[in-house]
């Protein structure tokens, strides 16, 4: 999900989702920013397309651990919301 030519991740994402959802990337981004200012770097995208969640993750092992430690405490409260199974939103 970075600058490659040969990486069109992202634009594969957008070809197929039928929502954007902007905020994961962005947190995953300013999560990974605190370990490397090289996430600024990254084109991740995010978006959901019936009752799936589409999530682009780094290239490299280490930072899809980093960026899924960043995002999945807060995966499973947006999956009810999204199959019409959730309740309170505001919490924490």
């Amino acid at each position: 999900t970075g600058f490659s030519p040969r990486d069109v991740t992202p634009e594969a994402t957008l070809a197929v989702i039928e929502r954007l959802v902007p905020g994961i990337p962005e947190f995953m981004r300013l999560e990974s920013g605190k370990i490397t200012p090289r996430a600024m770097l990254s084109r991740a995208t995010a978006g959901i397309r019936g009752q799936a969640l589409i999530v682009n993750l780094p290239g490299s092992p280490k930072g899809v651990r980093e960026c899924l430690g960043a995002i999945l405490h807060q995966l499973p409260h947006g999956l009810e919301i999204l199959r019409g199974q959730a309740g309170e939103c505001g919490g924490r």
